[in-house]
This record gives structure tokens, C-alpha cells and sequence, in this order.
């Protein structure tokens, strides 16, 4: 499965990286295949695995936030491997090809 999650701490002013920093240092640490971008975090591998990840990472900004927002989105396709690269490659090949 892909995950792509969004986690937002809230009641600390407009000035949020350096929390969301935290975030995504434990998806990074998962060893999961994960790619970070403005918006969302997206994380690839079993249910289980990456939902404690998910669960890590909300952890983590709670330990800096007094509340926390969590904008989840899943693509659960067993048995598929290398979803978040291929997707990717496919739409690029798609435009390479005009």
C-alpha cells in the first residue's frame, strides 16, 4: 500500500517546519520507501508497517504540539510492489511521449 499523509501541528504559530521536521524524520528512518514534497508525505509498504509509521510520526509532532491534524490518503493494491516510483514513471513516460 501507498500512504500519503499530511501532519499539521497546531497551536504553535504559522512557523511549522522545523516540527514537521520530526515527522518526517521518522518516516525516513522507517526504511520504508517514502518521498516528502510541500503537501504530503507518501509511504509505501504493508498495512501494519506503515500505519506505525504513520502513528511515529503523529507521535512525534504531539511531543511539540498540543494538538495535531492528520490528512491521510491510501492506495491499498496487495500484492504490488514499487507503486510509489512506478506511478510516477508512468505518467512521465506518458508526457515524454507528447
Amino acid at each position: 500500500m501507498i500512504v500519503a499523509f499530511s501532519i499539521t501541528p497546531l497551536g504553535v504559530g504559522e512557523e511549522v517546519g522545523e516540527i514537521v521536521s520530526h515527522a518526517v524524520r521518522v518516516v525516513r528512518a522507517s526504511g520504508l520507501p517514502n518521498r516528502t514534497d510541500a503537501m504530503f508525505t507518501s509511504v509505501e509498504g504493508e498495512w501494519d508497517e506503515v500505519m506505525a509509521v504513520v502513528k511515529a510520526a503523529v507521535d512525534a509532532v504531539a511531543e511539540h504540539a498540543p494538538r495535531v491534524g492528520l490528512v491521510l490518503k491510501a492506495d491499498i493494491r496487495p500484492g504490488v510492489t514499487d507503486a510509489l516510483t512506478a506511478k510516477v514513471e508512468s505518467v512521465e513516460r506518458h508526457l515524454a511521449d507528447g
